[in-house]
């Protein structure tokens, strides 16, 4: 059972070990990803030049489990928009805080912004 959500920015600072990449490393392998935010770290990793195959096994070593974007999240993103908008959280922004709140997890970030969302437990690693 996972702990923690990450936010696509989390696991990205992890695979690039920036800055607060020690502060998500704490706690793997309980943490777990959207599948939607899985897809944004697969993107910027190939933006990046890896290979689609060794981004998807650089991000499966980690042993984070990746949770399916179901219809009850896809409905808890969507209702997310009126609150979130004002910050200009994106859909997979949407999708990690949607699961988090299902699941009553903290979510990792390193979005500053998030600091401002009210009824979330938000852990900012930078």
């Amino acid at each position: 059972m996972s702990d923690h959500i990450l936010d696509s920015s989390a696991m990205l600072a992890l695979l690039f070990n920036e800055v607060g990449a020690d502060r998500v490393q704490a706690v793997l392998p309980d943490a777990a990803i959207s599948a939607v935010n899985f897809s944004e770290v697969i993107a910027k990793l190939t933006e990046k030049g890896v290979p689609p195959d060794a981004a998807r096994q650089a991000v499966e070593a980690l042993g984070i489990q990746v949770i399916v974007h179901d219809v009850e999240q896809a409905f808890l993103a969507g209702a997310l928009r009126p609150v979130t908008r004002a910050l200009g959280l994106s859909l997979g922004d949407r999708a990690c805080l949607g699961l988090a709140q299902m699941r009553g997890l903290p979510v990792l970030t390193a979005d500053a912004a998030w600091a401002n969302l009210s009824g979330f437990q938000v852990v900012l690693i930078r």
